[in-house]
């Protein structure tokens, strides 16, 4: 039987903690637990599997910001976690109404702990209840993975095949391409319609359907065959059957499920050849063989083309999101993950590439599994002999715009996770073509007396001149992105023009200043 929240909640282990639910009360009752864990690392999503119970002290909470701690609750979320028990005390008084509201609209359980009590002893007395629960999900889970080789040994169709598994879990299981085409897909015995009823059966469903999508539980699976990310497993859970179950059963499949692929629609060349492909770009191979690879992998050889690198703790789960986007905008595309790196090439359309370009940056932006990433889009090049340029540009950005700092705030105000490497060209050329010691001068010839007074002041005139500078020497405009008023700026400005020799519009210095601010960023 599984083992609820809720009777988590009743345990004497945590009823010790004076525990009060303050997001997703709807959801407790009938959320499941796995596993329960504890943890003060914010970054820990990656890390979990879903269907967890996650204690934290709140310490590393208290100090962040408020964006990350939304951050943090929807990655949690996203991850399939069951529900995150924060303690509040000395260090957190209390939640943050930020978090408890992201936690609502994530449908996830957030739970105050108003007392201390030993995270140790909660794990030590729950999970042993929750092992014994998880060594009879496995033999079912197992059973389903026998069943289901047996059906493909046989002949048996993916829509067989995937029909052993829903009987098992009770949940509806679909299986899709990568770009979201349905391969195969079957339901509970109990929920196919019969045959001489199947008008009715199709206008009960039609109108039931919202209900038991707002209610069931859907679990994602990643199936790789033969390494290559080749199509996702979705299991949707109904109201009261054994998530736990689902989910064991589900990855137990994925063997069988590559095999089954393998056998009926197999990694094409395209495919197989485009991963090579990325591997040698990132290699930096002859050109000749990136034609070679090119060609095989459908993209033309001499068309523009687009780099994009994404680095991320779930580059791999980022990967469908990212190749869906890019079969929307580009012409053709290829995509590798390396541990924590997703790479991709995308070739765009000869007569507008630039405007290409732009479109493909503008979606990634948009994204919403690009939260808590960093990702950025390198400069267009001619061809695929020139791909490692651009893998390389783009990289070489994610290392300068490694702080929001350095990022470009979106419409609503927000830091977007997807850097546009143009914006650096000024950056990258001066880290390749200077040496260090050659930037730190140059810095000091033009910014000294503003470097000294803000460092003795305290003062941020130098972020103030970098700003302006980038808006085109608008005040107004530099105003509104600082938050000041136009007449502080005006104060602001005159200081800056008095430390700097004059007001530099009038003369030649106006690139070398904005070169100079720019760089100090770097340092």
């Amino acid at each position: 039987m599984p083992i609820r929240l809720q009777d988590v909640l009743n345990h004497p282990t945590l009823t010790a903690a004076d525990p009060v639910i303050r997001a997703g009360a709807g959801n407790a009752a009938r959320t499941q637990l796995r596993w329960v864990h504890s943890s003060e690392i914010l970054d820990i999503a990656p890390l979990l599997d879903g269907g967890e119970l996650l204690l934290t002290g709140g310490e590393a909470l208290a100090l962040a910001s408020e964006e990350r701690r939304i951050t943090y609750i929807r990655q949690l979320a996203e991850r399939g976690v069951a529900a995150l028990a924060i303690e509040t005390g000395v260090a957190l008084p209390s939640l943050p109404s930020s978090m408890v509201a992201a936690a609502e609209a994530a449908g996830l359980p957030v739970i105050e702990l108003r007392k201390v009590v030993p995270f140790v002893s909660v794990m030590q007395a729950i999970n042993s209840s929750l092992v014994s629960e998880s060594v009879s999900q496995l033999r079912q889970a197992d059973e389903a993975s026998h069943a289901m080789a047996v059906e493909l040994a046989h002949g048996g169709s993916l829509d067989r095949i995937l029909a052993v598994l829903a009987g098992i879990t009770h949940a509806e299981v679909t299986l899709v391409s990568l770009t979201g085409a349905t391969l195969a897909s079957a339901a509970p015995a109990r929920d196919a319609p019969d045959a001489h009823d199947a008008a009715d059966a199709a206008g009960s469903t039609a109108e039931s359907a919202p209900t038991l999508a707002d209610h069931a539980r859907l679990i994602h699976i990643d199936v790789p065959v033969r390494g290559i990310l080749a199509a996702q497993l979705l299991l949707r859970v109904p109201p009261g059957e054994d998530e736990n179950l689902a989910r064991t059963a589900g990855k137990r499949s994925v063997d069988i499920l590559a095999l089954a692929m393998l056998q009926r629609m197999s990694p094409g060349l395209r495919e197989v050849a485009g991963a090579a492909l990325m591997r040698a770009i990132d290699s930096g191979s002859q050109p000749w063989r990136l034609q070679q690879l090119a060609s095989a992998a459908g993209i033309p050889a001499s068309a523009p083309l687009v780099a994009v690198v994404v680095r991320s703790e779930i580059s791999q789960q980022l990967r469908t999101s990212v190749e869906q986007h890019l079969a929307r905008t580009a012409r053709s595309h290829a995509t590798y993950v390396d541990n924590a790196e997703l790479l991709a090439v995308a070739s765009l359309a000869g007569e507008a590439s630039e405007a290409s370009r732009q479109g493909l940056l503008a979606g990634l932006m948009e994204l919403p599994a690009m939260a808590g990433t960093l990702a950025a889009v390198g400069p267009v090049v001619a061809g695929i002999a020139d791909a490692p340029w651009s893998v390389a540009e783009a990289k070489l950005t994610l290392e300068l715009a490694d702080s929001p700092r350095h990022a470009r705030p979106g419409a609503d105000g927000a830091y977007s996770p997807v850097i546009d490497a143009e914006a650096f060209a000024v950056e990258r050329l001066a880290v390749q073509a200077l040496d260090p010691d050659q930037r730190r001068n140059f810095v000091r010839r033009q910014l000294g007396a503003l470097l000294d007074h803000d460092a003795q002041r305290n003062s941020r005139l130098l972020d103030t001149l970098a700003t302006w500078l980038d808006c085109g020497c608008n005040t107004a405009h530099a105003a509104r992105e600082l938050h000041v008023e136009r007449q502080s700026m005006h104060q602001r400005l005159r200081r800056i023009f008095d430390l700097c020799g004059g007001d530099p519009r009038d003369t030649g210095r106006l690139a070398a200043l904005h070169l100079a601010a720019r760089l100090a960023k770097l340092a």
